[in-house]
């Protein structure tokens, strides 16, 4: 039983997976985890700190070596639809042009409404190594990076600067990832250094959790101007798409 106030001291990476490892979803009665793994390319950016802390659990949370982001992507995304949106793989790739091979797999989630969570690193939060290795150079705004092309393709953006930011990210990219409307991709920028940073993070933050995806009845009235228009019609049609399924 965890004590109240209890603390654990992890890196912001050990931190993330430790938490993607305590998610599971009710389906069918049957309690499985939310994430099912990922899908990688490492270098720069993603090697070091996320690297490691995905090796001990590789059994529970498998990661597949991708040779191409964009396909690594895609694959994410068939697997949530395969799954009805109710579980989700992650992509992790290098700061610049790897991260940025998984726009268009991106834009094609966040139209098709698929979860699909990116943990894809960026540049050094201290900028004391400036420039770094493809790094994309906004000499107008050191700020700005390749990680902010994905905000118009993503339901959920965020970029860690701190380890303490994960307690309230992490929780609202899930559920912005299980919302049953607006479900959608969700990107979490990890600069290099902040990777790496330890921080005393709440030891019940990680407790098992099971979920439950809402299933918001019909309303009653439009289920009634429906069966009219059917019913009137001279040659009736039901044209059923994905929400047909997912709900």
């Amino acid at each position: 039983m965890t004590a109240p106030g209890e603390t654990i001291r992890l890196t912001v990476a050990q931190a993330i997976v430790r938490y993607l490892m305590g998610q599971f979803i009710e389906i069918d009665g049957i309690e499985t985890r939310i994430c099912g793994g990922g899908f990688g390319i490492f270098g720069h950016g993603n090697v070091p700190c996320l690297g490691e802390a995905l090796y001990p659990v590789q059994q529970e949370m498998p990661l597949y070596r991708g040779q191409n982001e964009q396909s690594m992507g895609f694959a994410a995304a068939a697997y949530a639809k395969y799954h009805l949106r109710r579980r989700f793989m992650f992509c992790t790739a290098s700061a610049g042009p790897g991260t940025a091979n998984l726009l268009t797999a991106s834009a094609l989630a966040h139209a098709n409404r698929l979860p699909m969570l990116m943990l894809c690193g960026d540049t050094f939060l201290t900028r004391l190594p400036d420039p770094v290795l493809q790094q994309l150079e906004h000499f107008g705004d050191p700020t700005l990076g390749v990680n902010d092309a994905f905000k118009p393709v993503t339901r959920f953006w965020d970029r860690i600067t701190h380890p303490a930011q994960i307690i309230q990210s992490l929780p609202a990219a899930l559920a912005t990832m299980l919302d049953p409307a607006d479900c959608g991709p969700a990107f979490l920028g990890l600069p290099q250094d902040v990777q790496g940073w330890a921080y005393d993070y709440p030891v019940e933050f990680f407790n098992r959790r099971v979920h439950r995806i809402r299933r918001q009845a019909p309303d009653t009235a439009e289920i009634v101007d429906a069966a009219a228009v059917l019913k009137n019609a001279k040659r009736p049609m039901i044209i059923a798409g994905g929400g047909v399924q997912y709900s």
